[in-house]
C-alpha cells in the first residue's frame, strides 16, 4: 500500500509533467480550479489547485474532502502511483472504475485531452 509521502511524490512528480507538457496537453492543464484528490485506502484527501498547468497541493487532511472542489479525483494510493509512473493508464482505470472523477462539463471536456 502506498503511504502519504508516497501519494504526495506521485502529485509533485504529476505537476511536473504537467509543466513540461506542450502543445494540447499544456493548453488543457492551463486552467484555476480548486481540486481536491481523495486517497481512499488511507482515507486522507490533498486540497489545492490546479493553476498555470500545475498542481499546487495547500493541505492534506483525514477523511473525504470538506468541501468541494471544482476538479474531484479519488482513488487508492497504489493506483494513483502506478498512473503518475505510466503503469495504469487513466482512461482504463476510469472505466473501470478504479478512479473517480467529477468536474463540470467544460472542465472535463478540456481534461479529456489529459486522458
Amino acid at each position: 500500500m502506498a503511504t502519504i509521502d508516497e501519494c504526495r511524490a506521485a502529485l509533485d512528480r504529476l505537476s511536473g509533467n504537467l509543466a513540461r507538457a506542450d502543445g494540447g496537453v499544456r493548453g488543457a492543464a492551463a486552467m484555476d480550479r480548486s481540486l481536491s484528490c481523495h486517497i481512499t485506502d488511507l482515507d486522507r484527501t490533498f486540497t489545492g489547485r490546479l493553476e498555470d498547468g500545475r498542481i499546487r497541493v495547500d493541505a492534506v487532511s483525514p477523511g473525504p474532502p470538506a468541501a468541494k472542489a471544482e476538479i474531484r479525483l479519488a482513488m487508492t494510493g497504489d493506483d494513483l502511483v502506478a498512473m503518475v509512473a505510466g503503469e495504469l493508464k487513466f482512461a482504463k482505470a476510469w472505466a473501470s472504475g478504479r478512479v473517480r472523477l467529477e468536474a463540470g462539463f467544460r472542465d472535463l471536456l478540456r481534461l479529456k485531452s489529459l486522458l
